[in-house]
């Protein structure tokens, strides 16, 4: 593929790296860099003309597209040897007007939370500065203020992106809208998404924090965050980690290389400390709960930045009876034996998250209470093995109360796409795609 990759040097200002230049390790490593992805070309382009100009000569030469901006899952794309991998990092421009944002394709959430703050508004971003938005938002994207305002997809008022014949077109609630419709919750399937436009909400400060306790209190605090969680109100959005710390330097010195259960998250309006009261009254030892500005939860989950080797599993699960709590100590509690180095991730749906959102995208609302989430850093080959063996091991024991669906922004590795939409929506999505991409030059994380 090498000899036809060779048309397209030149592109981008000569931001094309094939097979064998210097700067092509460098360019095809992904920020999950277990991921050994190996393309038939990268490139950055700088503008959308740019990522037009790649996506015609790439059809030209008989080869599909992905488009990465970060690469936090990009071991679900597969293999690219026939593939122009079109990096998006050079395009990080976000503005903000009135109460909407729009963000480059390249753009990281730090990037849009930093510009929002000082008009008094917080975007739905996920837990992570370092994901892109662009990514993130197209497969759904889940927040802190997702139980009170909803997934970040149906935020979204429009999007940019270059279709498969090179054309650079809007897609809004009046102008191509079934690739607007398609594009929220559906991934990156449907062209080279080059901006997005979504609402902003008016938050300028949310009682945040976490509360963490030595994980051999796991027996008493998960079953009591579950009753919590229960009857708790869609303004409160938190999750419930099993966390073994890295002793990283950057981390608070009081949880740093420790064996954790943490409980964060945020809740908004005046009632945050009530909401907070039941879970404080059992006792952490670290209690970080207080009004926070918003700009301050981009970093609240402590989650790594930069280049990391992770390997991870999810699933999304219904309501959680004491069985349940058991099944999860038992494969990832303190007497587990498990390997992995980060967590077991639950984090709490329900309230918007379950409702259909009005006027919403392919993704209307998530079918669950919980979602499981499970991580390890796999900082040798051995070590990352050992960590896909448990993750595994935890998605297993919690699998009698999966509903069957899935949240694809949590899945890393191929999947069944189809369990990630209703019926409707699955045969809608395949129909759009047919239409705007009926060459299938496009690669996405999860295939449509």
């Amino acid at each position: 593929m090498t000899t036809v990759a060779n048309s397209l040097r030149g592109l981008c200002g000569g931001a094309v790296h094939l097979p064998g230049d210097p700067g092509y390790d460098t360019a095809r490593t992904p920020w999950n860099v277990t991921v050994d992805q190996r393309p038939a070309a990268v490139a950055f382009p700088a503008d959308a003309d740019e990522v037009a100009s790649v996506v015609r000569a790439s059809a030209a030469a008989g080869l599909r597209v992905a488009v990465q901006s970060t690469g936090h899952s990009a071991a679900a794309l597969g293999p690219l040897d026939d593939v122009v991998l079109l990096r998006t990092s050079a395009m990080t421009g976000v503005t903000i007007t009135g109460r909407t944002a729009r963000a480059e394709a390249g753009a990281l959430w730090i990037d849009v939370v930093e510009q929002a703050a000082p008009h008094g508004l917080a975007a739905l971003h996920g837990s992570s500065p370092d994901v892109g938005v662009a990514g993130y938002t197209l497969g759904g994207g889940l927040g802190w203020y997702a139980r009170a305002l909803g997934l970040q997809a149906n935020a979204v008022t429009a999007a940019e992106l270059v279709t498969a014949d090179g054309t650079l077109v809007r897609a809004d609630a009046t102008t191509e809208v079934d690739l607007f419709w398609a594009l929220r919750g559906g991934g990156g399937n449907f062209g080279a998404v080059t901006a997005v436009e979504f609402d902003l909400f008016p938050v300028r400060t949310a009682y945040a924090g976490l509360l963490a306790w030595d994980w051999r209190e796991a027996a008493r605090v998960l079953p009591a965050w579950l009753d919590w969680a229960a009857t708790a109100p869609d303004e409160a959005t938190t999750a419930l980690r099993l966390l073994r710390v890295p002793p990283m330097p950057q981390l608070p010195p009081a949880l740093r290389g420790r064996q954790l259960i943490v409980i964060d998250g945020a809740v908004l309006g005046a009632a945050g400390p009530s909401t907070v009261a039941p879970l404080r009254a059992l006792r952490p030892f670290l209690d970080t709960f207080d009004d926070a500005p918003a700009a301050s939860l981009i970093r609240l989950h402590l989650d790594p930045e930069g280049p990391t080797p992770t390997v991870s599993r999810s699933a999304l699960l219904g309501d959680l009876p004491p069985a349940a709590a058991d099944a999860l100590l038992a494969v990832a509690g303190p007497d587990s034996g498990t390997s992995l180095l980060v967590a077991a991730e639950l984090r709490h749906l329900g309230g918007a998250l379950g409702r259909p959102a009005p006027g919403a995208g392919a993704l209307q609302s998530l079918d669950g209470s919980f979602a499981l989430y499970t991580a390890g850093i796999a900082a040798t080959p051995a070590i990352g093995a050992a960590a896909v063996r448990d993750a595994a091991r935890v998605v297993s024991a919690m699998a009698p109360w999966s509903t069957g669906a899935q949240l694809l922004n949590f899945v890393e590795g191929p999947t069944s796409v189809a369990s990630a939409y209703p019926p409707a929506a699955w045969d809608r999505l395949r129909s759009i795609r047919a239409a705007v991409d009926p060459s299938g030059l496009f690669v996405a994380n999860h295939a449509i």
